[in-house]
Parts: structure tokens; sequence; C-alpha cells
């Protein structure tokens, strides 16, 4: 069922479910069955369940050799271009479209207010704190923020960091489920996509569906990133593969 709903795949690994899932059935005082059960009586549950089923581990600037890659050779491309459109679509907590918007910012090579991002996530609960925008300053989500991009881009709130308006107001956040193709057609056209660290907990069938949802969603010429340990070889996805000397992404053609 968690399969079919959203392609995470726990067929494989089904101790690691059976304790993500434990402490639920216990507060439901339900087996596994009598869930079964429930889950399609109350859909409103699966909010619940994915809360427990998603990993949503991930900080400020993470994988930075890609977004210099962003700002050096993929963001002077659209120089031109009003609305430069960029989807986040697996945002989690937030660090990953504050990170876009920040890195844009500092780069200077596209003016902010032409750049939108849509945030997306299954996980209704991490949205809640990513467009809140607040985090602790003992959080490990700075781990990786120097100093000056920290009292440049927040500023101090009670015990930890707000990140600033003009940087929040770049950003959309929406619930989406990648595998259901009405919330994905609601996205529109984008220019870039990042989805990283999402596809490894995918099996090849629910990859392929996903990246074929992202190549109909990118302009001609848009281009796709992924996690390091994520690749499309050798699915045919009719994607470029580029190869920077630090990383590797992909592009549509027809620009």
């Amino acid at each position: 069922m968690i399969y079919d709903y959203c392609g995470l795949h726990y067929l494989d690994n089904l101790s690691s479910l059976a304790s993500k899932v434990l402490k639920r059935l216990s507060v439901l005082d339900m087996t596994y069955r009598e869930y079964n059960e429930f889950l399609k009586r109350n859909p409103q549950e699966w909010d619940h369940l994915v809360e427990l089923v998603t990993n949503n581990e991930t900080y400020f600037f993470r994988e930075e050799n890609q977004l210099n890659e962003l700002c050096h050779a993929v963001l002077p491309q659209f120089r031109n271009q009003p609305c430069i459109r960029i989807w986040s679509a697996a945002c989690s907590t937030g660090e990953e479209p504050y990170s876009l918007a920040m890195t844009i910012a500092e780069s200077g090579i596209v003016p902010l207010e032409s750049v939108h991002i849509l945030a997306t996530d299954i996980n209704k609960k991490v949205l809640q704190i990513a467009s809140r925008g607040w985090y602790h300053e003992h959080s490990l989500c700075f781990r990786r923020t120097p100093k000056e991009m920290l009292d440049k881009y927040f500023f101090r709130k009670d015990e930890g960091f707000q990140i600033k308006r003009f940087i929040k107001d770049r950003i959309e956040f929406r619930n989406l489920n990648l595998l259901n193709n009405e919330d994905v057609a609601e996205v529109g056209k984008v220019d870039i996509i990042f989805c990283r660290n999402v596809l490894i907990y995918f099996d090849a069938a629910a990859t392929r569906r996903v990246i074929a949802k992202f190549y109909n969603r990118l302009n001609a010429g848009g281009f796709l990133f992924l996690g390091h340990a994520e690749t499309l070889t050798g699915m045919n996805t009719h994607f470029e593969t580029i190869n920077a000397r630090t990383t590797f992404y992909y592009r549509k053609g027809g620009r």
C-alpha cells in the first residue's frame, strides 16, 4: 500500500518499516491487518503514516558542488529570462530551497526577484517547519553554514535563527506526492529541478515514473539535479548527462 501510494520501497526491508509504524499501531491499539483496513476507510491517516516512513535528514548548503555548478554554469543561461522557475521536489524542512535562494542571491548572476522556487514535499509536518523558516541554534542543519551567510540571511529569534523575509518571499511551499499525476501536473513548467536523495528510496519502476514526470515538467533546455548516489544510467530517459569537474547533472534537450 505504501509503495502504491508514494513509491517508497520497503518490501526488502520490512523490519525497518515495522520499527517505524509500531508506535502508531500501539497508539491506535490495532494490528497490522486492522490498520490496513483503517487506512482504506480513513485516507487522512496517510498524513500520519507518511510522517513515520519518510526520511527528512537534510542541512543548509548540502552538496555544495552542485550549488556552485548552478551558479557558474546553469544560471548564466537564464540571464535574459524574466522569470526563472525552480522546483525543489522534496524539500523536507526547507533547507534546500532556502539554500538555493541564498546561493542565487549571493551570486548576483540573475536578480533574485526574477526567481520563483516551488518547494514541495509529501510530509505535511516538515512543510510546516519549512514554511516557518526558523531553526534552533544548535540544529545540525547549520553544520555547513558559513557564519557570514548566517549573519547576512538570518536574524536571531528566540533560541534560533529566522530566515529573512526577502529570501522567504521567493519560495512557495506546497504539499505534493511525486507519484500523483494531478499533483505534479499542477506544478506547471519549470526551468530547473532539484530532487536529491529521494530516488534512493524508490525501486527502478517508481524511479522511471518520477523521472518521466520531471522530463515533462521541464522546459526545453531545463536542468535536473539528483543526489550524488542517484543516476539515470541505463534508464533511457532522454536526458543528456552533463559531467562537470566536481559533479554531474542532467539536461533536457531543445534550448
